[in-house]
């Protein structure tokens, strides 16, 4: 008999804090005030949710042979087979239709973006997750995805910058991923068995690989934050000034990820209390420059 913890931990609803991505067009797209915008990004976000539980399944329907020689996966109703594979199999075939047609009620191009979220996931699941670089890259596009899925669904326009900052900082937390799934086993032929590809990510590649992600991520953001069209967009200069934020928080997440602390960003982002009021400060200020940061230029600028 199948138990529904089971089921419900197939689907991992503590990975749709993911999904929060679908939400941060709201604030950048300057539509804070709007209800109706943040009914229709939340509508999106639960769609998402539901799409992303679907390749969540498919993955670890895939992965079951290779989680059962993870020190910690091994335990997920799949690879423990607490759940029949033909039950997952139609659990996946059912939430992937159900999130497109959580969309229909929304802008018809969020449709058209959780379907090419769901092709590209499935992609993923059969080719890319086996090529290096290459998995790590469609992870941070589908990261992307979610972003464009919130802005088409509020009808904001979609920055380039939403691309180059989104992507690039996903890069990085993919391939912290990569390192703390080396660390999490004593060896590299262990670790070999459970995910191919980790034969070829060494923890020297990696280590260079999160340096330099991490670098074009921050240089990505400070470049966005002093661009002419950025300033005039939100009335100030000041989000800049949230750099430090920015940058303490991917410093914090390499670190933990490389020490193995964690094993998997979601219980880095969940669990790690310095790293959530990092996040947190983080969202205040911009919640803050974006939505009255003109006027608070304008009165510290009387003040001189």
């Amino acid at each position: 008999m199948v138990s529904i913890r089971d089921i419900i931990r197939l689907i991992r609803p503590a990975h749709w804090i993911k999904n929060v991505v679908v939400l941060l067009p709201v604030v950048f797209g300057q539509q804070m005030a709007s209800p109706e915008a943040w009914g229709r990004a939340l509508w999106a976000a639960v769609a998402f949710c539901l799409a992303s539980s679907a390749t969540y399944v498919l993955n670890d329907i895939a992965d079951r042979q290779g989680d059962r020689q993870h020190p910690t996966k091994r335990d997920r109703p799949l690879a423990a087979g607490r759940v029949p594979v033909h039950w997952a199999a139609v659990l996946g075939v059912v939430l992937g239709p159900l999130a497109l047609l959580f969309t229909v009620p929304l802008h018809r191009g969020v449709t058209i973006v959780l379907a090419a979220y769901l092709g590209l996931q499935i992609l993923y699941t059969v080719a890319c997750k086996h090529r290096v670089l290459l998995d790590v890259i469609c992870i941070a596009l589908g990261f992307v995805l979610r972003a464009v899925g919130g802005a088409v669904a509020i009808r904001v326009a979609i920055s380039p910058w939403l691309f180059i900052c989104m992507f690039t900082l996903c890069l990085f937390m993919g391939f912290c991923k990569r390192y703390s799934e080396i660390v999490s086993f004593e060896d590299a032929a262990s670790a070999g068995r459970h995910r191919a590809t980790l034969l070829h990510y060494t923890p020297e590649l990696l280590t260079h690989l999160v340096t330099v992600s991490a670098g074009i991520a921050v240089v990505a953001f400070l470049v966005y934050s002093l661009n002419e069209r950025t300033i005039e967009h939100f009335g100030t200069p000041y989000f800049v000034y949230t750099l430090p934020l920015m940058v303490y928080g991917v410093f914090r997440f390499a670190m933990l990820s490389m020490n193995g602390r964690y094993n998997d960003p979601t219980d880095l982002i969940l669990h790690d209390l310095p790293f959530q009021i990092t996040v947190a400060l983080w969202l205040g200020a911009a919640v803050l420059i974006v939505g009255w940061g003109e006027s608070l230029h304008d009165y510290l600028q009387g003040q001189l």
